[in-house]
């Protein structure tokens, strides 16, 4: 598989809809958060003042103060934000010096107060400017990331991603032959209390979903990609196992800390796609 993506060096024509569809659940969460009306379409010109953005930072501070002060010894062993965020919301004009002030201090909360490391990190004019349009909708899902676990609602994908991470912890708690084991880490925090209202993904027309996309490839030999359970499948020669799910009108592939399409995975893992101009 690594070989296969090596090879590639065609633009994919689906490298676009995994960002598409980041942006859409971004646009819905930040609607459900403050009752606003951010399309897809425009997503990141209602976001460049970084009005929006400076509030949620500081919305963010005052849900973990608060779950701070419920779950102080859980709170030790996270890190909890707490800079209060200035900046200015009347009249700001995008492209000014003050929506670029309002970018910088949101950016500067992201770093110094979530942690947030660099790969994940967008700069002033990337948004502003619209220079790295990636970047800044990864940093978006961290900042939800984090917020989550003081009890925040999360976008969708989060939710999707909490949903496989407890699903891959009770598949480790239990031993070889079948019997349930207390595999938890004492040290690893809990969050309790935590607001997760996760809509389960839809998994009954998912592997249908699934055979329609491989169907695109005509070849007499097609790269092999067998359902395992549920949501979950074995793909290419190797052992590698994918959770797949369905958000809206995508289905999207858990891949590493992140998400992809998996028209753009197969893109860059099935050889015949690698290979086609």
């Amino acid at each position: 598989i690594q070989s296969a993506a090596s090879k590639s060096i065609r633009p994919f024509r689906s490298s676009e809809e995994y960002l598409e569809a980041m942006k859409e659940d971004l646009a819905e969460w930040f609607n459900t958060l403050y009752d606003l009306d951010i399309q897809v379409d425009t997503f990141l010109e209602s976001l460049e003042t970084g009005c929006h953005l400076c509030r949620h930072a500081n919305n963010v501070n005052r849900i973990a103060l608060d779950f701070q002060q419920r779950h102080p010894e859980v709170a030790t062993r996270m890190r909890v934000p707490q800079n209060e965020v200035v900046f200015q919301a009347k009249n700001v004009v995008p492209g000014s010096f003050i929506a670029r002030d309002n970018v910088s201090n949101f950016i500067q909360w992201c770093r110094q107060d979530l942690g947030i490391q660099d790969v994940l990190m967008f700069e002033t004019n990337d948004l502003v400017l619209k220079k790295n349009e990636k970047n800044f909708v990864l940093c978006l899902l961290e900042v939800a990331r984090r917020g989550s676990k003081f009890g925040m609602l999360a976008p969708m994908l989060i939710q999707m991603e909490e949903e496989i991470e407890e699903e891959m912890r009770d598949q480790m708690a239990y031993g070889v032959l079948g019997t349930r084991q207390e595999s938890r880490d004492p040290q690893a925090p809990t969050y309790p209390g935590r607001a997760r209202p996760i809509a389960l993904c839809d998994l009954k027309n998912l592997d249908e979903l699934v055979r329609e996309i491989l169907g695109c490839c005509s070849c007499p030999s097609q790269f092999p990609m067998v359902k395992v359970s549920e949501g979950k499948y074995k793909v290419g020669d190797s052992s590698t196992l994918i959770f797949v799910r369905v958000l809206r009108s995508h289905v999207m592939v858990r891949v590493g800390g992140g998400w992809d399409t998996l028209e753009h995975y197969l893109d860059k893992h099935d050889p015949c796609r690698c290979s086609s101009l």
